[in-house]
């Protein structure tokens, strides 16, 4: 113990709240959010192409019932997601480098690449039994196929991102991105072609929430720099 008086400036409860203040701002400047969006956007839009050569489609009697596998899922979304991950954070490393901090990425790159590997085993699992045992699900069941699904995984893989960041506008953004891909929620938009691109309108408006998201989440960075 001391009698020795305290100057004002190093009241120990303005200090804590000044290292807190710069806690957050260095939290803050090293995020690069947009860029995880941005290539998650990148990697829904040119899924597309790999998802439409790679669905096949059976159809019985008239054509008013049919089956189709969505193939691409396994042959593009596995190496995909891996790549994104693995480019989001070599960018969130470079960052934080850049600044002298260390990158508390890791979990987020880990949890993608444990959901990728989970869902892809799934859906082998799912493409092995099921056509030989047909069965007629609950809507619940649905929902939850879709969560397994790239898309429901991306969201999943965000909302760990927006813990590690303590990004409360990344948690509401992936919530709003999760209801629109899991509900799923199609803006009145329905596809008029073949049953083969059937799914073209909600993988592009899962990518286009994704998109705006990348472009408000970079704007947002640039206006506090």
């Amino acid at each position: 113990m001391t009698t020795d008086s305290v100057p004002a400036g190093g009241d120990p409860r303005r200090l804590l709240s000044e290292a807190r203040g710069l806690a957050r701002r260095v939290r803050v400047d090293q995020r690069v959010t947009w860029f995880a969006l941005l290539v998650l956007a990148a990697a829904t839009f040119v899924g597309i192409p790999f998802d439409w050569y790679f669905l096949v489609l059976h159809c019985m009697g008239d054509g008013t019932v049919c089956q189709f596998s969505r193939q691409g899922v396994l042959y593009y979304w596995p190496p995909a997601l891996l790549l994104a991950y693995a480019a989001i954070a070599v960018c969130y490393v470079r960052v934080a480098r850049a600044r002298g901090l260390g990158a508390r990425v890791l979990p987020y790159a880990i949890t993608g690449v444990t959901l990728t590997v989970l869902f892809t085993a799934a859906w082998v699992a799912a493409r092995l039994y099921f056509p030989t045992h047909p069965h007629q699900f609950p809507y619940w069941m649905l929902v939850l196929d879709r969560l397994i699904a790239p898309w429901g995984t991306i969201g999943v893989a965000l909302l760990v991102l927006a813990r590690l960041e303590r990004n409360l506008g990344l948690l509401v953004f992936t919530l709003g991105y999760l209801t629109v891909a899991l509900v799923p929620i199609d803006l009145g938009w329905h596809w008029q072609g073949q049953d083969s691109t059937a799914f073209l309108p909600q993988q592009i408006i899962n990518g286009t929430v994704l998109l705006l998201g990348a472009i408000g989440f970079r704007l947002a960075h640039r206006r506090r720099r």
